[in-house]
Parts: structure tokens; C-alpha cells; sequence
């Protein structure tokens, strides 16, 4: 198995690497690192939660130079939290370069005179941002990144899906034409796939596979509501033990609030992420998260890829996301870096379909139910169906027979009902085609009948 001085990173990455205690290099990482240290262009699809990261800005770094004080490489991300994310990440490796590149983060919702007076001064050697502002500040043609030869498109998908693709191509169409791009992503869709034809004449394809969408490091829990209180539900599964840092998502930025309140009253300390926020709000309140000075919190879906910190040991589905590709990133929260964890989702009766798409997908549910303060797992919730589709088959007289014979429990009393099911489905069979044959013939009586009076 590699490890990372195999990949002749500069030194200062080696200490960095250790000092954040990444041990050795995730299969993404393995196959990434290698090929965008030899200049190639990477699309680079794994599972959420695989180190992708890392796996492009570590190879960045390695390859900057210090001496130079131009843009030199861009990375985009469809959320601020995601910027956030990045550039903390970017941070801490630059902190053990023996000469600190200079890096900005530019996202909407800041303080954009201020950048500009920044970037008089100085232009950054690596940007880090979200499609709109970039774009703004090039536009406005005080970001000049012409000199940039390395582009990574962050969450390709996800960018897709928030309508942020077209920034990303006008972004693109300032680079120039030796540009090394690099595109990271959970999934390809298939509207992507014109954009890096584009731009990728011949890309390596580093697909990381997995045997099942979801983390092998995570338990996924599948919980039913029927009959309960879920707000009430939620708090049980959040106090009965201790988690690190436990992670609740709701469809809503209404039910997301409504959640907050609930579990406020109840006494915990929780932090609230939703896109509603004032930007400086989310912003400050995501620092605290990852400071860890809250232990739960409720969020939407804009925070589903943006939360990424080491050891959030519990993730709570307070709904079933209404776009499913949610679920995976979701979930992807927890069970990181080897560590292990525990996603729960709670549904309805009437969400029953849905479960059954997520399953379809490759998602595999362990059933559990709440008894007594313990989670315990429960029965298949398809069992009932099963075992009625099997009994609609059998007419009332079977079914007696059946229920009696069970009741007497002596040995060989399955293969007796087996038997009796047997004889009962060939007597079926038998009356059946009795049955055929004299609507048949008395059609030729009929016939004949016919024939006779027309003459």
C-alpha cells in the first residue's frame, strides 16, 4: 500500500500530511495525486467522504512556486461552505511551506471592496471561490488570471445541479490553452459530460469504485414514525448516548428552525445551517461547528456537502431528501477517515417507494425500531407484504387449514402444510381446465346452434 512520500511530494507536504493525521492515502488520493503531479487532466468521481480534497491540493502545492506572484491555480465549489472548507484545508498545509503562498478565498455574500483593494496590492497564487464572485472579480478585471495553468472544478455535480455550470464556463474560457483541469465529483451526470468535451481533450479517468454508495465504515438505519411523536423521536436518538458531533438534515429551512426550537427547549446547545441565514451569520456559526464549541446540529441541504469535519460519529435524516442524490452526500457526513458512524433515517409509511429507489441504488437499510430507550433491529418492513401476497393465494378453506395446523405444532407439521398447499393448487388446476373445457364446448354447441337456425 502507498504512503505519501511515495509520491515525491515536496517535504513541508509530508510534515503537513502527518500533522493532520492523515496516515496514508485514500484510493482517490493513490490514483490522483500521481497523475496530476504528471500534468495530466483528472476527472476524478469517488464516493463522498473518499479524500478528494486532498488528493488535488496537495499535488497543487507541491507544485507552485513561491517566487512567482501570479495567479497560478483556480478551485471553484458550488457553496460558500465548500469554499470555506477548501481554503481551511489549504491553510493548514501552507502553514509548513518554508515560503507561504499567498491564497484568497472569495465568495458571495462578502466584502467585495475590499478584495478588490486587496488584489490592487497583490494578486493571490492560488484562488480559491464560488463560481459568481470569481467570475465578478474577473469581469470586473481586477483578478487576472490568464497566468493560472491549473483549474479544479470542485462538486461538478452539484455545481450542475445549482446552475452554476455556465460561471464555471465563462471562468474556463480565461485560461489558457495548456491548461491542466482538474474535475472532482460523487457522480458524472450526463448533462456534464459537454462541458468537460470541452475543455478535457483526453482526460484521465480516475474512478474510484465502491461496493455500495454509502461508506462501508457507516451503519444505515432505517427508522419508522408511524405512530410517534418524530420531533420527540429525534431527541431520544440524539441524548441516548453521546455523540462526538451529531449532524441532524430536514428538507426545509421552516422545518429546520421548527427542529432547532424543539431541541432548544429541551435543553441542548444547537447550531442552525440553512441558505436562509445572513451570510456573516453562516459563516460565524459554521466556525463555531468546526471549532466543536456545539456537539448537534440541524441543517438543510445546502450544508449536506459543506460540514466537513473529522468525527461527526451521527447523522440523522429528519426526512427523506425530495432530491435523492442528497441522501449519499447526507450521509457522507459521517464514517470519515476510517472513523466509524451511524446515519438514521426516518420515514413514513407512505415513503415507502422512495426507500425502495434509494435501495435500488445500491443503499442497503439495517431496520431498527426504538423500545424500552434501546435501538434495537426490527423486522424487514416489507415482510408483512410479502406474507399477505402469499395468503392471498390460498382460498379461506386453505388458510383455516393452515392456521389449525400451526396451532397443533407436531413434528412434520410444515411439510403437512406444504403438501396440503400442493394438493390444493392441483386441484386448482384441475378445476380450472374443467372449467375451459366446458365454456369451450358449449361455444360449439352454440355454433351449431347458429348454423342450423340459418339454414
Amino acid at each position: 500500500m502507498a504512503n505519501f512520500n511515495d509520491f515525491k511530494l515536496q517535504p513541508y507536504l509530508i510534515k503537513a500530511v502527518q500533522a493532520i493525521n492523515l496516515r496514508q492515502p485514500t484510493p482517490v488520493q493513490e490514483k490522483v495525486i500521481p497523475d496530476v503531479l504528471a500534468g495530466k487532466s483528472v476527472v476524478g468521481q469517488s464516493a463522498t467522504g473518499s479524500g478528494k480534497t486532498h488528493a488535488f491540493l496537495l499535488p497543487i502545492f507541491s507544485m507552485l512556486d513561491a517566487s512567482d506572484q501570479t495567479v497560478q491555480a483556480v478551485i471553484t465549489t458550488p457553496s460558500r461552505e465548500l469554499s470555506y472548507q477548501i481554503y481551511n484545508a489549504a491553510k493548514q498545509l501552507n502553514k509548513f511551506a518554508d515560503n507561504p503562498v499567498t491564497i484568497h478565498n472569495y465568495v458571495g455574500g462578502t466584502d467585495k471592496q475590499h478584495q478588490i483593494e486587496q488584489l490592487e496590492r497583490k494578486q493571490p497564487q492560488l484562488v480559491i471561490g464560488t463560481p459568481g464572485r470569481v467570475l465578478d472579480l474577473i469581469n470586473s478585471q481586477n483578478l487576472d488570471i490568464h497566468t493560472a495553468t491549473r483549474f479544479v472544478v470542485d462538486e461538478a455535480d452539484m455545481t450542475l445541479d445549482m446552475g452554476f455550470l455556465e460561471q464555471v464556463d465563462k471562468i474556463a474560457s480565461h485560461f489558457p490553452e495548456d491548461l491542466q483541469m482538474m474535475v472532482f465529483s460523487a457522480t458524472i451526470p450526463q448533462k456534464l459530460r459537454p462541458f468537460l468535451k470541452k475543455y478535457m481533450a483526453n482526460p484521465v479517468v480516475d474512478e474510484i469504485p465502491t461496493e455500495t454508495v454509502i461508506n462501508a465504515d457507516v451503519e444505515n438505519w432505517l427508522m419508522s414514525t408511524k405512530g410517534q411523536d418524530k420531533n420527540e423521536l429525534i431527541y431520544d436518538l440524539l441524548t441516548m448516548g453521546d455523540p462526538y458531533l451529531a449532524l441532524v438534515f430536514a428538507n426545509t429551512k421552516e422545518r429546520v428552525e421548527e427542529l432547532t426550537r424543539y431541541l432548544s427547549e429541551r435543553g441542548l446547545k444547537v447550531a442552525m445551517i440553512h441558505g436562509g441565514l445572513e451570510p456573516r451569520k453562516r459563516k460565524r456559526t459554521m466556525r463555531e461547528i468546526r471549532n466543536l464549541d456545539y456537539q448537534y446540529v440541524v441543517a438543510s441541504d445546502l450544508a449536506a456537502r459543506g460540514i466537513d469535519i473529522d468525527g461527526v460519529s451521527l447523522v440523522i435524516n429528519d426526512d427523506i431528501p425530495t432530491d435523492l442524490e442528497y441522501f449519499v452526500h447526507r450521509v457522507g457526513r459521517t464514517g470519515r477517515n476510517g472513523l466509524s458512524g451511524t446515519a438514521i433515517t426516518l420515514y413514513k409509511p407512505a415513503e415507502d417507494d422512495m426507500i425502495a429507489k434509494l435501495e435500488e441504488r445500491g443503499i442497503k437499510f439495517i431496520p431498527k425500531v426504538l423500545k424500552a430507550g434501546r435501538v434495537v433491529t426490527t423486522h424487514d418492513r416489507n415482510r408483512r407484504k410479502k406474507y399477505k401476497r402469499r395468503q392471498a393465494e390460498l382460498d379461506p378453506n386453505m388458510k383455516g387449514y393452515v392456521k389449525k395446523t400451526k396451532k397443533k405444532v407436531k413434528p412434520g407439521y410444515k411439510k403437512r402444510i406444504k403438501r396440503a398447499i400442493k394438493e390444493d393448487e392441483q386441484q386448482k388446476r384441475k378445476l380450472e381446465l374443467r372449467h375451459k373445457m366446458r365454456k369451450a364446448k358449449r361455444q360449439r354447441q352454440r355454433e351449431h346452434r347458429r348454423e342450423r337456425n340459418s339454414r
